[in-house]
């Protein structure tokens, strides 16, 4: 197996794919320590502020398209906290630029990450961060530090600032393509969570999913899917 030569550009998610990770272990990493920070400011109740996140993650992975994820997700976190949560926008912002740092003992190292972002650029393939758009541009460059990376290595990298759909939705691939001029057939999704990655193949786009922290909630059968380690994709690209 091979790159198909049709292929121009290359979207890569990024939790799990590109940055390795046990799910569990990050959220209760993440979650502890955005607690610490609602505590400070007199939101002391950790499970309640939890519960408010994670509604408001789910209102973001079912937004229609009506309205940014980020105006979804704190209009949402309002109503469960009261209006004046309102105020934690910019400490959260703060927190994902500073304290988010400590999580960073939740994941693991991928020393082939950067190599083959940069090892596509170098041989004219456009790259893409194709991150479920539920976090803040400012939390996806610290996790895309930890791994080496920053913001720029890619054309576009997605967030919650700026679109409207998420993965598993088709229309979030789709607003991709609209903001890069990309076409289907000459992009390739790499990513580890078999409904949210392959989603992207409704669309036409062609898909390659990393074993190493394999999601497959609904058991999808994956013999007619390009797949393999990361370090596989890697030979798969040409990169090694």
């Amino acid at each position: 197996m091979a790159l198909d030569q049709n292929i121009t550009t290359v979207l890569f998610d990024l939790d799990g794919t590109l940055l390795p990770m046990d799910e569990k272990k990050f959220v209760k990493a993440y979650f502890g320590e955005l607690a610490k920070k609602g505590a400070e400011y007199g939101y002391s109740d950790g499970e309640k502020l939890t519960a408010a996140v994670w509604t408001g993650t789910g209102a973001m992975v079912k937004n229609d398209g009506s309205e940014k994820n980020v105006d979804r997700f704190w209009k949402v976190f309002a109503r469960e906290m009261g209006q004046e949560a309102l105020q934690l926008r910019p400490v959260f912002d703060r927190f994902y630029a500073e304290e988010f740092d400590r999580v960073k003992t939740s994941v693991r190292e991928n020393p082939l990450a950067r190599p083959a972002v940069r090892g596509l650029r170098e041989k004219g393939y456009t790259v893409i961060l194709a991150t479920n758009p539920l976090f803040p541009a400012v939390a996806v460059k610290t996790r895309l530090s930890w791994i080496g990376l920053k913001p720029e290595d890619f054309l576009e990298v997605t967030s919650y600032e700026d679109y409207s759909f998420c993965k598993p939705n088709t229309a979030y691939f789709g607003q991709i393509l609209e903001k890069t001029g990309k076409r289907p057939e000459e992009c390739l999704m790499v990513g580890n969570d078999a409904t949210e990655d392959l989603a992207s193949l409704q669309l036409g786009l062609e898909a390659y999913l990393v074993t190493d922290c394999l999601i497959n909630s609904e058991n999808r059968e994956l013999s007619g899917i390009n797949h393999g380690s990361f370090a596989d994709f890697c030979d798969f690209a040409g990169l090694r």
